[in-house]
Order: structure tokens, then sequence, then C-alpha cells
């Protein structure tokens, strides 16, 4: 018959395994708040997304900014899958704009591809496009007109 004797490390181990769990939920909680600011990020209470592709391509502030996008899309459904892109260059957006949501582009040339032609409302340099048939896929290039 052995004798039985409590192991000193009890305590100890407690605590290890307690600061893994406070460590365990403070980087959950850091990753959470991460993720939430990424999807919220131009998110706000007003639904308009203005974007432009680099610092480079967006007007100082000692030439005038140009008052008229190159492209604006207006999404009129509930779901709008729009892509806009610089030829051969940056991706300016590739995901479904929101009802009301509105995106702007002001580069001096980009690809516009629509999935659905009838769900927005494109204007290329303050001219409004017409709507395709329901259903259409439309793929077009715009290029800014030149300014008064």
């Amino acid at each position: 018959m052995g004798r039985h004797r409590s192991d000193p490390l009890g305590i100890a181990r407690l605590a290890l395994v307690g600061l893994a769990v406070v460590l365990l939920l403070a980087v959950i909680v850091i990753g959470g708040r991460a993720l939430f600011s990424t999807f919220g990020s131009g998110q706000s209470g007003d639904p308009v997304a203005v974007a432009s592709s680099s610092p480079a391509a967006r007007p100082s502030a000692a030439t005038s900014p140009p008052s008229v996008p190159t492209v604006r899309v207006v999404c009129q459904a509930d779901r709008c899958p729009v892509f806009v892109r610089v030829p051969g260059g940056d991706v300016l957006v590739d995901r479904d704009l929101a009802r009301g949501e509105q995106a702007s582009y002001f580069d001096p040339e980009l690809d516009v591809v629509l999935d659905d032609a009838s769900t927005v409302e494109v204007f290329t340099n303050g001219a409004a496009r017409s709507p395709g048939p329901p259903g259409e896929r439309q793929a077009f290039s715009v290029r800014r007109s030149p300014g008064p």
C-alpha cells in the first residue's frame, strides 16, 4: 500500500489553464474586432462609396478635382454584382452592391462588367447609360471625357 501524496503542481496547472483561456479569449476578441472593422469599412450610415485606384490617380490639391466621375454605378435591386478595374491594372471593386449603394470612380479609363445590367443604373461621364434586359451580362470600357 503506497502512500498517497497530493501533487504540488495542482494550483500551478490551474493557473496555467486559466491563463491559456484568458489568452484564447483575448485573441478571439481582437480577431473578431478586426474582422468586423474590415466588413464595416466604408459602410457607415450613408450607403455611398467613392473609390479611386491609387493615390497617384487622385487629383492633388493643386489641380481641381473632376466634378463628374468617369463611372458611377447605383444599385437598384437587393443585390447588384459589379466588377470595375483599371485596364491591365488594379481591380477597384468585385462584389455585390446593396440596394441604394453607389460606387463612383474618377480614373481616366475603366473596364466595367455587370452580371445583370438591369439591376443597376450606370452613369458614364455624367450621362445615363441605357440599362440592359433583365439577366443580361454587360461588359464595356469607359474613358473620361475631356473637361470643359
